[in-house]
This record gives structure tokens, C-alpha cells and sequence, in this order.
């Protein structure tokens, strides 16, 4: 089966099609197709994925996969949530980490709660959407650690 990978982040493109590489799928990358996202406009991550998803499905006339992403942090009243990518106004991952950590400064390792949120949705041409969501609990540090990931990692 051809599916259209609805992102225009070659970072993600790569990230999805190693995950997805035991389903055998035949996957495309969206500038193939020369369309565009639309403007994440959605209140969650939900929305955000079907939006994407449905609109790369109907213009392609060939399934389509996105994903919406981010980091809850429960002391933060679940900042930066679907404004991960773009958090305080920022414009790269080290930027975005300093901020969360102002944001963060003060509160207790107890109360640095938070989950990286996930959510996959696959949409047909014909209108049927799936989506699938995925959780992963965790605390956000005082610093940052580790040599490897990207966005958060080096905190969460």
C-alpha cells in the first residue's frame, strides 16, 4: 500500500518511515506531491494530525499519515502542548529547552511532572480516519542531559 507521509520535517519523515518499515508500506514523501499542510489550527493533538492527515489524503487521492506531537508539563498547565515546535516563540530546540527551564525555575522535582504526547492518524481518500495516541510519562530535569535525541529529550 503507497501512503503519503504528511510532513514536510525530513527529520520526522525519516524518524516515521524507520518505525513503520516492518509494515511494508510503500511510503511517499509529501514534496512528491507538492502540497501543503495546513495551518495547525486544531486544540489538540488529535485535531491537529486528522487536519493534516485528511487534507494530504484528499489532494493526493492516496492514503496519508501525520502526526502531532508534544511535551505536557503538568506545572505548566499542560505547556508547551501542541506549541512544543514553537514554545515561547522560540525558533530552535536549545532556545525552547532554556525557556521551559524559566518557566520551570522554582518548582520542585516533585511537581516536574509531565508526558510526551503522541498521536498518529491515517486517512483514506474516502473519508475514513484512524488515529492512534501514545503517552510516555515522565519528569522534566533542572538541566540538561545526554549526547543524543532532539527537541526536549535533553530534559524530559
Amino acid at each position: 500500500m503507497q501512503v503519503v507521509i504528511a510532513t514536510s520535517n525530513p527529520g520526522k519523515y525519516r524518524e516515521l518511515a524507520s518505525g513503520l518499515a516492518p509494515l511494508g508500506w510503500e511510503l511517499r514523501p509529501l514534496p512528491d506531491f507538492g502540497v501543503e499542510l495546513p495551518e495547525e489550527t486544531g486544540t489538540t493533538f488529535e485535531d491537529n494530525a486528522l487536519m493534516k492527515a485528511a487534507t494530504v489524503a484528499q489532494k493526493t487521492r492516496l492514503p496519508a499519515l501525520a502526526d502531532d506531537s508534544g511535551l505536557v508539563v503538568d506545572a505548566l498547565g499542560g505547556e508547551p502542548g501542541i506549541y512544543s515546535a514553537r514554545y515561547g516563540g522560540r525558533t530552535n530546540d536549545r532556545d525552547r529547552n532554556v525557556y521551559l527551564l524559566e518557566r520551570l525555575r522554582g518548582v520542585p522535582p516533585e511537581q516536574r511532572t509531565a508526558r510526551f504526547v503522541a498521536v498518529l492518524a491515517l486517512a483514506y481518500p474516502d473519508g475514513h480516519v484512524e488515529s492512534y495516541r501514545g503517552e510516555v510519562e515522565g519528569v522534566i530535569l533542572e538541566a540538561p542531559r545526554g549526547e543524543g535525541g532532539f527537541g526536549y529529550d535533553p530534559l524530559f
